[in-house]
C-alpha cells in the first residue's frame, strides 16, 4: 500500500464522490474505490480542446452551460444521437439559414421559422412521391390486366 498526499480541497471532493458512490451502489465504499471510479470515468482531452470548450462556455453563457463537464456530456449525447440510424442531419450555412429566416418573416410566409419551412417542403415532397408511386402501381396493374 502506498501513501498519497492530497490537499484538503481534493480530500473534500474525494469524500463527496465516496458518498455518491455509496448512494449509487448501496454499499460502503473506500477511498480506493473512489479513486478507481475516477480513473475509470476519466477521459483525457488535449489542453487546447479544453481551452476551446471553456472559452465557448464563457462567450455563450446564454446556452446555460456552467461547467465543461456539463458541456462535454451534452456534446457526447448529441454526437451519439447523430450517429444513430433514426435521424439524418443536414448542414446549411448559417448565413443562408439566417437569410431564409429573414425571407420567411419579411414575406409573411405561413411558417414559424426556417426549420418549419424545410420540414414542410420535405413532407410535401414525400406526400407527392407517395401519390406518384400509387399512380405508378395502378398503371402497372392495368398493363398486367391488358397484357
Amino acid at each position: 500500500m502506498k501513501t498519497l498526499r492530497i490537499t484538503e480541497d481534493v480530500h473534500q471532493k474525494l469524500t463527496a464522490l465516496l458518498g455518491e458512490l455509496t448512494a449509487q451502489t448501496s454499499r460502503m465504499q473506500t477511498y480506493t474505490d473512489a479513486v478507481e471510479a475516477l480513473l475509470k470515468q476519466s477521459v483525457i482531452l488535449p489542453p487546447e480542446l479544453l481551452t476551446q470548450i471553456e472559452n465557448f462556455i464563457e462567450t455563450h453563457k446564454n446556452l446555460g452551460y456552467m461547467t465543461r463537464e456539463e458541456f462535454i456530456r451534452d456534446a457526447t449525447r448529441w454526437r451519439l444521437k447523430t450517429l444513430t440510424d433514426e435521424y439524418e442531419y443536414i448542414e446549411i450555412r448559417r448565413d443562408e439559414y439566417e437569410r431564409l429566416e429573414a425571407a420567411i418573416k419579411e414575406m409573411a410566409l405561413p411558417f414559424h421559422n426556417a426549420s418549419d419551412y424545410l420540414n414542410h417542403h420535405i413532407k410535401t415532397a414525400i406526400d407527392k412521391y407517395t401519390e406518384w408511386r400509387q399512380q405508378e402501381e395502378q398503371l402497372e396493374k392495368q398493363q398486367r390486366k391488358k397484357g
